[in-house]
């Protein structure tokens, strides 16, 4: 056995490029010693670097090159000479073809049983590259749509025929039509690139000459393909069947759901129709049966705002609203804080339309209006339920609205949400409701509104020049800031951005687009935050029924930061552009 003090390991490699530590290398050694386990494996994990900076490493140990395939300059003709299902099942892709030597890449370039099968399929010689199985599922969820577009063909060619017989019997299209295999894999396929791109809608529209299909990633509708018009009613009656709706009746909306799993995630999928005057439109949400549930400083949340929320959470009893509008975040925040309030000294009930976070060890009731459960019905049998603290999905009418008032003034800790645009706004918002100023003014903790944000991708960031009247914008953002002197004492944090950045030199980035981000030059969110905590001067306001406007002011000058200065500040930090500000503001 030759010694590892003579011969550089992938941990050598790793301390040279200074990603990991001399005690780190000194404990992988050890170990390997101790355990007969490889070097290789060791690092795996132990987890010290990530797959890309591990891969390049393996890749110089071995005199293996490095390749980070990009799914869009491989030759589509070269994916035909490894079957798909086989390129999938051992982490391999096939990039490029010179003077019969075919390049190869491979999560695992040492496989010689995988490169002897590729050399025998395609009477190619291989030359093995090192990629990391990230980017190889990159590049072979890309063939995705050339996987989609043969099956759009063969459905075209049986459709084709049996709109022929159809005519001929001049009869509807029947269900074992729709359950043709080339729609049931269709629409199998369009489910699965929703659930795998992380899409949270899925829009089928139907057009004057063809059908468009878009999804809903990060908030944002991409058109992703158009399907042939023909095709149409034969996908949207195939998730009708699926969703167990009347495939029959196309001239009034309904409602379905079904579950679809794709590979160890399964998601719930709520199914809505709508007729339009070119045909039905379908309308699918996904909602995945586990939720991942984040930490506050994980959603954005940061300084004084993640300081004082943290801290109404904790007081016994009372109410605590977060607003904003539909597809803002307020149900992952809602749930983040269930998930810190759960102990096992507490009972916790929610109250949801629908459930679409799971928290262990909280009992979560969904609505049901057709059954007599509504959110007022369901919020008087929760407090026979001895509860600590009940959560309400969203306070739509007075009804609601006043049970929730008495439950936090009979010692329970209420969480709601508010379709209002500030924070400020919830306190006229709930006066209308025919909520008593004084009932509000002695139960209402906090209300935090919120917006959800597009990051710039960061591996096609860029910096951009920004025009003056643009500049002027954000230094007055910046000088409100500053000129906000109880924020800028009790928030350490933001106080601390704000005198980062250099007044004379306003920078400003965006994303160019790469494969990584899908060419939108955004890859996840981060969310804007405003905290409107109670006080004596805001509950003095609400008793003289004082506009949002002069509760907002008094907000600000006890150090409340808006949600339009926290996202200036997230444009100013690097984290996101002033366009995706602009978009969510109001």
């Amino acid at each position: 056995m030759i010694s590892l003090d003579t011969v550089k390991t992938v941990a050598d490699i790793l301390f040279e490029k200074k990603l990991i530590s001399s005690d780190q290398l000194a404990a992988i050694k050890f170990e390997h010693v101790n355990t007969g386990k490889s070097v290789e494996q060791i690092v795996k994990e132990r987890g010290y670097v990530g797959a890309e900076d591990y891969a390049m490493a393996f890749g110089e140990t071995y005199g293996i090159s490095y390749v980070n395939v990009n799914p869009h300059q491989i030759d589509p003709n070269l994916m035909d000479l490894v079957p798909l299902t086989v390129a999938r099942k051992y982490h391999i892709v096939p990039f490029e073809l010179k003077e019969n030597r075919l390049s190869l890449a491979m999560a695992d370039p040492f496989d010689l049983q995988t490169i002897d099968f590729v050399e025998r399929k395609t009477g190619y010689k291989v030359s093995p590259f090192i990629a990391t199985e990230k980017i190889i599922e990159k590049a072979l969820e890309e063939q995705k749509g050339k996987e989609l577009s043969e099956e759009i063909s063969a459905a075209l060619d049986e459709l084709s025929q049996t709109t022929l017989k159809i005519e001929e019997s001049n009869q509807e299209i029947t269900d074992a039509t729709i359950r043709d295999a080339p729609i049931a894999r269709i629409v199998g396929m369009i489910l699965e690139t929703a659930v795998k791109t992380g899409a949270s809608d899925i829009h089928l529209e139907p057009g004057e000459d063809k059908s468009r299909l878009r999804y809903r990633i990060d908030g944002v509708l991409e058109e992703k393909r158009t399907l042939p018009k023909e095709m149409h009613d034969s996908v949207i009656a195939r998730i009708k069947i699926l969703a167990k709706m009347k495939i029959d009746e196309k001239r009034i909306p309904q409602d379905g759901r079904f579950k679809v799993e794709v590979g160890n995630t399964q998601t719930d999928l709520r199914v809505s129709t709508l007729p339009t005057i070119y045909g039905e439109k379908v309308v699918i949400r996904l909602l995945k049966e586990e939720g991942t549930v984040y930490t506050f400083r994980d959603l954005g949340m940061r300084g004084y705002t993640l300081k004082r929320f943290e801290e109404v959470l904790l007081r016994p009893n009372g109410m605590i609203l977060v607003t904003g509008p539909t597809g803002s975040g307020k149900t992952v925040t809602l749930a983040s804080a269930l998930q810190k309030l759960n102990t096992i000294r507490v009972n916790i009930v929610t109250l949801e339309d629908p459930v679409e976070i799971r928290v262990a060890g909280v009992n979560q009731v969904q609505v049901n209006p057709q059954a007599g459960l509504t959110f007022a019905n369901g919020l008087r049998s929760f407090l026979r339920q001895d509860p600590n603290i009940i959560m309400v999905g969203e306070i739509r009418d007075a009804e609601t609205a006043e049970l929730g008032v008495h439950a936090a003034l009979t010692g329970h800790l209420v969480l709601s949400t508010l379709h209002t645009n500030s924070a400020s706004g919830a306190l006229p918002r709930l006066l209308d409701m025919h909520i008593e100023g004084f009932l509000l003014a002695s139960t209402l903790n906090a209300v935090l509104a919120q917006r959800l944000i597009r990051r710039i991708c960061v591996d096609c960031k860029e910096e951009i020049e920004v025009p003056e009247e643009v500049k002027d914008q954000l230094l007055e953002v910046l000088n409100q800031i500053e000129s906000n002197k109880v924020l800028m004492l009790k928030d350490s944090e933001v106080a601390k951005s704000v005198k980062a950045i250099d007044k004379n030199k306003i920078k400003l980035y965006k994303g160019k687009g790469c494969p990584k981000c899908g060419n939108t030059g955004y890859r996840g969110r981060i969310g804007m935050f405003e905290l409107l905590t109670m006080s004596d001067e805001i509950a003095r306001a609400i008793l003289e029924n004082s506009p949002a406007s002069s509760i907002d002011q008094i907000s600000r000058d006890q150090g409340m930061i808006t949600l339009t200065q926290d996202g200036y500040l997230r444009v100013l930090e690097g984290h996101t552009t002033l366009e995706e500000v602009m978009r969510v503001s109001d």
